[in-house]
């Protein structure tokens, strides 16, 4: 199950390891600072075409807070 790009082609990477990686760029780059858009930034990097809301959907599902809520703490 791999993740699509909306132009008909998809990424070699499924849902759960993008969501993996989300997981790792936060902790490498230290979660407080990096907004959705920002990670999008980094994913497509490493040749993942994700858009905001997807990556803000996902870290969701990870269960982190936005930036700003991060900031906050």
């Amino acid at each position: 199950n791999s993740i699509g790009n909306g132009s008909g082609s998809s990424s070699p990477f499924s849902k759960e390891s993008v969501k993996e990686i989300i997981r790792e760029i936060l902790a490498e780059q230290g979660a407080k600072r990096l907004s959705d858009q920002k990670i999008a930034d980094l994913l497509e990097k490493r040749g993942i075409s994700l858009a905001r809301r997807t990556v803000a959907k996902y870290r969701k599902e990870l269960d982190i807070d936005s930036s700003y809520e991060r900031e906050l703490q």
